[in-house]
């Protein structure tokens, strides 16, 4: 019963979270299930200490899913991959509830250091396409982390972040993940610092071209002043 109720929360899990899936028995094909579900059982194999069993089993999964989860990595409930072909989780990363990964995705270190060493990611957070998150720190719930971005530090609960290195551009978006899957419409800060550079070039631009005809103004003036006297002796000499 343990592994049919299993089975049944993996496909309403893909069914809420893929809009391709047309037939629940789809959900056996999906590589993200074959990931999961075999990384539990290398996950208990590693934690009662088979540890050369654990890593052969998933390597197997790395090359029948193009996923690659490391036996040590803790992973809760409502995990979903969308197509997960170059995902990379590391030994130390832990992942809590209804967290979403998609294709390209890596929970890695950042060198040899021992112990904790790949990020914790709270409940609730979608992480897009090709990011990177590398390091021993937290991403709290209800994140987002955008598309490309290389993410390096601390991330604040209820945030999005982008870019590279990425940084916050959002807090306290409280939308759960789980249920809003949009990778494209997030802040673009370079974006926004281009925009914000043309404005202030601008202004700059409107105050050098009245300073310019004031300059002008104050040469013509000065002209007329040098030019006044001169007619003046000339008058004088007739």
């Amino acid at each position: 019963m343990g592994i049919i109720k299993y089975v049944k929360e993996e496909i309403q899990i893909i069914r809420e979270r893929d809009a391709a899936i047309k037939t629940p028995w789809e959900v056996f094909l999906y590589p993200s299930f074959k990931a999961v579900t075999r990384h539990r059982v290398a996950h208990w194999l590693y934690t009662h200490k088979h540890y050369f069993l654990a890593r052969w089993y998933s390597q197997r999964t790395v090359r029948k899913t193009g996923i690659e989860i490391h036996p040590g990595a803790k992973i809760g409930k409502g995990f979903f991959i969308d197509h997960g072909n170059g995902v990379i989780i590391g030994e130390t990363a832990e992942i809590g509830d209804n967290v979403t990964l998609y294709q390209g995705v890596t929970l890695g270190g950042t060198g040899k250091e021992q112990g904790k060493r790949h990020p914790t990611i709270k409940d609730n957070v979608m992480i897009s396409a090709g990011a990177k998150v590398l390091g021993s720190f937290t991403v709290g719930e209800n994140s987002k982390i955008g598309a490309g971005s290389v993410v390096l530090s601390e991330v604040p609960p209820n945030s999005t972040v982008v870019g590279v290195p990425g940084r916050v551009v959002k807090r306290d978006n409280v939308k759960i993940p789980r249920m809003d899957l949009d990778q494209v419409h997030l802040p673009d800060p370079v974006l926004a610092d281009l925009n914000r550079l043309q404005e202030e070039n601008a202004v700059l631009k409107k105050q050098l071209l009245n300073l310019g005809a004031r300059i002008e103004q104050m040469e013509k003036k000065e002209n007329q002043k040098a030019q006044k006297p001169a007619d003046e002796a000339g008058e004088s000499k007739e």
